[in-house]
């Protein structure tokens, strides 16, 4: 039998984090929450547990978009199952993303000390 290029998890994956981007949107502007994005899933194997990493707009506001979502996981996921065609929606667990911040501030860190450009002169020479 040949093997599938995608896992059903993948599937599952995929569809919780269009479902739950859209769910966050409404929920940011019917909350009046500070803007944040969904930037990944990942769902076990069986199903019953999905990690949803977020991410701020604004990084000094994550600790209250994360509280919010942490109340508002049941209703997401009550939301979830109505939306999506699932024997059984898995419990989200939410988690801050800190990945982009990272990467802001080391780009912020090289844009403030640039590297000199190399001086040929220092360069060991070849034989």
């Amino acid at each position: 039998m040949p093997s599938r290029d995608f896992k059903r998890t993948d599937r599952v994956s995929a569809q919780l984090r269009r479902e739950i981007s859209e769910l966050l949107h409404a929920a940011v502007r019917d909350y009046a929450l500070p803007s944040a994005s969904v930037s990944d899933v990942e769902v076990t194997r069986d199903l019953d547990w999905a990690t949803v990493w977020v991410t701020a707009l604004k990084p000094e506001e994550s600790p209250v978009v994360m509280k919010a979502l942490k109340e508002l996981a049941p209703e997401f996921r009550h939301a979830l199952s109505k939306s999506m065609i699932l024997r059984k929606v898995p419990q989200l667990k939410f988690k801050y993303d800190e990945s982009v911040d990272t990467g802001e501030r080391i780009e912020r860190l090289l844009r403030e000390n640039p590297v000199p450009p190399a001086d040929p002169a220092d360069e060991p020479k070849e034989d």
